[in-house]
């Protein structure tokens, strides 16, 4: 592909044959034909040229929380027999802009190399690369442009706040209350304790000592006790937030919850509405943060029923809802999940406090509510204060 230079060649070729015909200068038509087959030949030279190059990229870090910076290290190796004239390299990162050096010549075995900041706002999963290497002739009348490499993901995690200790909720033993609550994790077989038997329970896990000395079936609990577990459902529907900021701040508190229940040594689930990241899950904590990296507003979510379905596959614990103002369809899918996890929390995000909260501490919820600028951290930390307090007077 000609560039604006080899253009101008032609033109300019073009220019001198018609002035080689009004005045018959040999040397016009001479100039002309030069510049004329220049540019053919540089066409040609870009169009048939192969060059044999390698790319190797260094991001650091992978992961990063917004309004972080990225570091990106970008290396190009020219791998072939001969030189690469005036290669251009760029690497492109969607919807943050792309970085772009170049160089005179890359001779062959030579390396060259350029280093480029991201400003990781906002949150979100990009794509950085492929590496697009433009190279030209020597005279810079044409260029080709050929991708180098494979792209990278730069995951930009939301803003976390830090949260300290954990609000009194119904149902929690308050001296069980801990900055690292101990647990055996999830499938294990360490004996925990002791309980009644419920209807469904695996008789093989009765204790018949016990059973015979209190006249009733006690099961061996081995699963984690509910205090060390935790759900957090991040309520994404467009209808309750009054503005994307208003949303921005409810992701940011999820992240929070979700970095303190994994710090606090919970065993944490995250539900978004589209993917439920598991503590399970080998990487539990980084897939949880990239889902909410990921999640954007939805319409049409009936949240009453996709929450249904944690009746069955929840583990109990502590639900923790994070939405923008909640609704009656909220409180009745928390009535709903109350039974299986009876400690409930709702953070909320409005430039007002809403009549809704009412519903929710009525029932028992702990209801922490900042605006859009507020600060999660202070909101958690009077929660927590205040729940205490409660408990004390008592």
């Amino acid at each position: 592909m000609l560039t604006d230079r080899g253009w101008a060649a032609l033109g300019a070729s073009l220019a001198l044959v018609l002035l080689w015909i009004a005045l018959g200068e040999t040397e016009l038509l001479a100039t002309g034909l030069f510049l004329t087959t220049a540019a053919i030949a540089a066409s040609l030279y870009t169009r048939f040229s192969k060059p044999s190059a390698r790319v190797i990229r260094h991001l650091r870090p992978t992961l990063v929380r917004e309004g972080d910076q990225a570091l990106v290290r970008t290396a190009v190796t020219n791998t072939g027999r001969w030189s690469i004239f005036n290669p251009t390299i760029e690497d492109e990162v969607l919807e943050l802009g792309s970085a772009r050096f170049a160089t005179a010549r890359l001779k062959p075995q030579s390396v060259t190399t350029g280093t480029y900041q991201i400003l990781c706002r906002p949150r979100g999963i990009y794509q950085v690369g492929p590496t697009r290497l433009t190279l030209s002739d020597p005279l810079r009348f044409a260029q080709r442009t050929v991708e180098l490499g494979e792209a990278d993901r730069l995951v930009v995690y939301p803003t976390i706040e830090p949260l300290d200790d954990f609000p009194v909720v119904r149902g929690r033993d308050p001296s069980m209350h801990a900055v690292r609550p101990e647990f055996s994790h999830r499938g294990g077989e360490d004996f925990f304790t002791l309980r009644e038997y419920r209807t469904g329970d695996d008789l093989r896990r009765v204790h018949w000592p016990s059973s015979a000395k209190r006249d009733e079936l006690m099961i061996r609990q081995l699963e984690t006790p509910w205090q060390s577990r935790a759900l957090v459902v991040l309520d994404a529907r467009e209808d309750r937030y009054e503005n994307p900021a208003d949303f921005e701040k409810a992701v940011s508190g999820a992240a929070s919850v979700v970095r303190h229940l994994f710090a606090s040594g919970f065993d944490t689930d995250l539900w978004t509405g589209t993917a439920q990241a598991s503590s399970r899950d080998p990487d539990s904590f980084p897939r949880a943060m990239e889902a909410l990296a990921g999640i954007r507003l939805q319409r049409d979510l009936d949240i009453r029923s996709v929450l249904s379905a944690l009746r069955q596959t929840g583990d109990g614990g502590v639900l923790i809802f994070v939405s923008g103002r909640p609704d009656p369809n909220l409180f009745a899918a928390q009535q709903m999940l109350a039974r299986e996890y009876p400690a409930t929390i709702l953070l909320s995000v409005s430039s007002e406090p809403s009549a809704g909260l009412l519903d929710y501490q009525r029932a028992g919820v702990v209801t922490i509510s900042v605006p859009a600028d507020g600060s999660w951290s202070s909101a958690w930390l009077e929660a927590t204060r205040r729940t205490w307090s409660t408990v004390s007077a008592r």
